[in-house]
């Protein structure tokens, strides 16, 4: 018989403060209710420190030179990656149909499109937008920059390779997975001429510095990404998007997510097949709702 692997107790004490060093870290926030998961999950990490408890991780998390990557492994192992290919159609309807051929005329001197996918977990998220544009054939000889961010490693690698399992096509039509994948025994793997549009890059969203680095968007996708966030760490998010984004870019969101709280920066504009948030034409720095602190470069002011 295999002994069952020993869980710590988590003290609700340093439950309250390793869940504050998490947030601080990477924006998602554990409630009460968490306690358990972190401490059934997060046991074995104790051991492998060989740390009397988790008071003692607390403190490593605090004071030990490679924190960072013990932070990343946490995000691992406690966050949920679940999405697949073409996911919301009718979000994706409005991005095809109305605001890609917009960015043709729009662009059309430049000859350029960037669009960010934040939060894209294993992949499927930026390599559909890039089936969408090679679907609208005036796009060729087009400068196309798909970049697909996670704080994630793990599934940055699994992205990277674009191999794929049946059940991320749980709602793709069979001409895109016949013209865009070439399946092998029970995978299915995304081809060349979508998967060169999209590079894939370890980013944490309350990271202003590296975020600037991202550069200038014109559509940005951070989809049932900030439902795990607390509202602090949305309102930094949020005024990061708005510095991204050009004018009148646009930026998409989950169905379940609202804006309305936390920032009044950018408008709703009303398509045919959904409602997306725009930044309004010459605007000037981030608005945040009223009670709500201003962010600059990151930073409360």
């Amino acid at each position: 018989m295999f002994e069952t692997e020993k869980i710590i107790p988590l003290t609700d004490d340093v439950f309250r403060l390793l869940r504050d060093s998490i947030k601080d870290y990477c924006g998602i926030y554990f409630d009460d209710n968490s306690k358990y998961l972190l401490e059934k999950r997060l046991s074995k990490r104790v051991r492998s420190h060989s740390l009397e408890d988790f008071r003692d991780y607390y403190r490593l998390l605090l004071y030990d030179k490679k924190k960072g990557e013990e932070f990343a492994f946490i995000v691992d192992v406690l966050t949920v990656n679940e999405t697949y290919f073409f996911r919301e159609m009718n979000q994706l309807r409005t991005l095809s149909e109305e605001i890609l051929p917009e960015l043709k005329d729009k662009n059309r001197g430049a000859r350029k499109i960037r669009i960010w996918s934040a939060g894209c977990s294993t992949g499927e998220e930026p390599y559909t937008i890039a089936m969408l544009i090679l679907e609208h054939g005036y796009f060729l000889g087009w400068d196309i920059e798909i970049l697909g961010s996670d704080i994630n490693q793990r599934v940055l690698q699994y992205a990277r390779r674009g191999v794929y399992r049946k059940n991320s096509f749980r709602t793709t039509d069979e001409y895109f997975m016949k013209k865009y994948f070439t399946k092998e025994d029970n995978l299915y793997i995304i081809n060349d001429n979508a998967k060169r549009f999209v590079n894939f890059s370890c980013l944490n969203l309350l990271d202003p510095f590296k975020i600037k680095f991202v550069g200038n968007m014109d559509v940005i996708l951070c989809r049932n990404v900030l439902i795990y966030f607390d509202l602090d760490s949305r309102k930094k998010v949020i005024h990061s998007f708005h510095e991204r984004l050009v004018d009148g870019g646009y930026l998409l969101m989950g169905h379940a997510e609202s804006i309305m709280n936390i920032s009044t920066a950018f408008t709703l504009k009303h398509f045919k097949n959904d409602m997306v948030y725009q930044k309004p034409q010459g605007t000037a720095a981030i608005s945040l709702s009223e009670n709500s602190a201003k962010f600059v470069g990151g930073n409360k002011v």
